[in-house]
């Protein structure tokens, strides 16, 4: 929108378009497959629509996407492998630059803010992704089924 002669507002999203991402990315992510069980995310409420947060953009104007899990029990050895997956699936859907923060429930796990820390690291997201099985493990929770 033009305001005079040399003035362009930008215009910040709208909320609709934050909703309208919101609900794009609990779409997703609501049909990983948990890494022990033959449900999803979704089926297990280990991932739910409130914990899914579109944030203020970046001071370099990049999109937030803050998603909260909760693993099924406090001392659940895989909630690592459920950031990952997340992460990963989001990073591969998602054609637009944005900020992924991924976190545990808070009080929902044993060692949360580890697990939050390693989630949350480019390195340590990377160097997991090279390992095969690790790899293999996330490929098959994230796939689409036919």
């Amino acid at each position: 929108m033009v305001e005079g002669d040399n003035h362009v507002k930008i215009q910040q999203p709208s909320p609709i378009d934050n909703n309208e991402l919101r609900d794009t990315v609990y779409d997703f992510i609501r049909t990983i497959k948990d890494p022990e069980k033959p449900n999803t995310l979704e089926e297990l409420n280990v991932v739910y629509e409130d914990g899914v947060m579109i944030k203020p953009p970046t001071a370099g104007n990049i999109t937030v996407v803050r998603v909260e899990f909760n693993p099924t029990v406090p001392h659940c050895s895989l909630a690592t492998l459920i950031g990952l997956c997340i992460r990963i699936k989001l990073e591969r859907s998602i054609p637009h630059q944005m900020k992924l923060d991924i976190f545990i429930k808070k009080g929902a796990h044993s060692t949360e803010d580890e697990i939050n820390k390693q989630i949350n690291d480019k390195e340590r997201i990377a160097a997991a992704m090279e390992n095969p099985n690790l790899k293999e493990m996330v490929e098959n929770c994230i796939k689409e089924e036919d």
